[in-house]
């Protein structure tokens, strides 16, 4: 794990808002598991104490993560 050491996880935020951004600044997630439809804004990257961390609530799945690295690469010019 990149941070394992550093006690920190590099984050994104999350929010149930419905956006007027579209890719690459926020995608949709579609995960049944969450108790509101919701949006990863990918603009909002954090780095966080792990101490900061409550439960967790879900897992992406590789093809979400691919689009989030994607959404990313096209925000920062890649």
């Amino acid at each position: 794990m990149l941070n394992e050491r550093s006690g920190t996880i590099i984050a994104l935020a999350l929010t149930s808002q419905p956006q007027k951004a579209g890719f690459p600044l926020t995608l949709e997630l579609d995960n049944k598991k969450l108790p509101k439809k919701s949006w990863i804004k990918i603009s909002q990257i954090r780095t966080l104490s792990v101490l900061r961390l409550g439960k967790k609530i879900g897992r992406i799945t590789p093809e979400v993560l691919s689009q989030i690295v994607e959404g990313l690469n096209e925000i920062i010019g890649d």
